[in-house]
């Protein structure tokens, strides 16, 4: 992996991923006590940053390997990015994921035009059953971040920051599941922002990037996994290909309550009027209540995906929304 990888994805995601903005409040900067600015990509297509790496991967393959089809296994952004990517090119995707993932991402799947697999999360190997399919079917799995095209393509994330804040210094805090993302931003800023340092931020209880940083070595999660909110950013482990990347690259993981990225999700709704799942508003969560734990004037907290069910999201309205500005803009 390099950043010339990085590049190359960005021009073949050319007028196709959007180029998302950094959004700020003055009331969220007070919160965090410093310049805060959101990099919204629950504005990109499908709803996450998901989206970028599953285009980037399944560009740089042969037409034939394309042709034969696709799969992948994902609560739900990474089923949502590959299926829009299946569909762009114009061939078939499967797609293995948690029966009990979001009502919303399983509807959005299959309404891209995806074939859904659903397995139980905590009784069944979802690497082994995209194996058995794609060796059955000959399929090209697309893993969800253990992949370095993928990896390539959420990179992207870190480009545009760069181009916008390359002067910077500060902390880029990525909501981290096996490290796609967090990994790809870190190897762009490296080269483009080298005053910027990711922060990757988990939730608690599931913390194995944090724990693996500070360890050296790849910690497992070992607890169940069914009712996490945090479903998005849940995985057994940090990659293999990501977590030499992050390990060199990055600063100490950060962990939030699922409390704190409730209300982090009503914050972003009501002052940047964006909508954050859980998942997706960690980074933000750390940046607005974890503030000493962080170094710089500036911070970025990406909001990595908005496919939230209603119930949840309206749950984290009447839990924590309402709150009182000082300041406003």
């Amino acid at each position: 992996m390099n950043i010339d990888m990085i590049r190359a994805a960005a021009a073949r995601l050319q007028g196709h991923a959007r180029r998302t903005p950094l959004l700020s409040s003055p009331f969220l900067d007070e919160i965090a006590g410093r310049r805060l600015f959101v990099k919204p990509e629950c504005l990109q297509h499908t709803g996450s940053f998901k989206y970028r790496g599953a285009r980037a991967a399944v560009s740089a393959l042969g037409e034939a390997e394309r042709g034969r089809g696709l799969i992948a296994y994902s609560s739900g952004n990474h089923a949502q990015g590959v299926a829009q990517a299946a569909r762009d090119f114009g061939t078939r995707a499967v797609i293995v994921m948690p029966a009990d993932s979001p009502a919303t991402k399983i509807a959005n799947t299959r309404a891209l035009g995806a074939e859904v697999v659903l397995y139980e999360r905590d009784r069944e190997d979802r690497e082994e059953i995209g194996a058995q399919i794609a060796a059955e079917r000959a399929l090209t799995l697309i893993k969800p971040f253990d992949n370095p095209e993928v990896i390539a393509g959420q990179g992207t994330v870190g480009l545009e920051i760069a181009a916008d804040l390359a002067d910077a210094s500060g902390s880029v805090l990525v909501p981290c599941g096996g490290g796609g993302l967090t990994s790809g931003i870190a190897l762009a800023l490296e080269a483009e922002a080298p005053g910027l340092r990711v922060r990757p931020v988990e939730p608690e209880g599931f913390d194995d990037v944090a724990r693996s940083l500070a360890s050296g070595r790849i910690e497992q999660n070992s607890g169940p996994t069914t009712g996490a909110l945090c479903d998005a950013i849940i995985t057994p482990a940090p990659g293999e290909l990501t977590f030499p990347i992050l390990h060199r690259l990055c600063g100490p993981g950060l962990v939030v309550s699922e409390a704190e990225a409730l209300r982090a999700m009503a914050l972003a709704f009501e002052r940047l009027k964006i909508v954050a799942e859980p998942g997706g508003a960690v980074a933000l969560a750390a940046a607005l209540f974890h503030g000493d734990k962080l170094a710089g004037d500036t911070v970025v907290a990406v909001i990595s995906g908005g496919n939230v069910d209603a119930p949840l999201f309206a749950r984290a309205l009447a839990e924590h929304g309402g709150e009182k500005p000082h300041a406003d803009g």
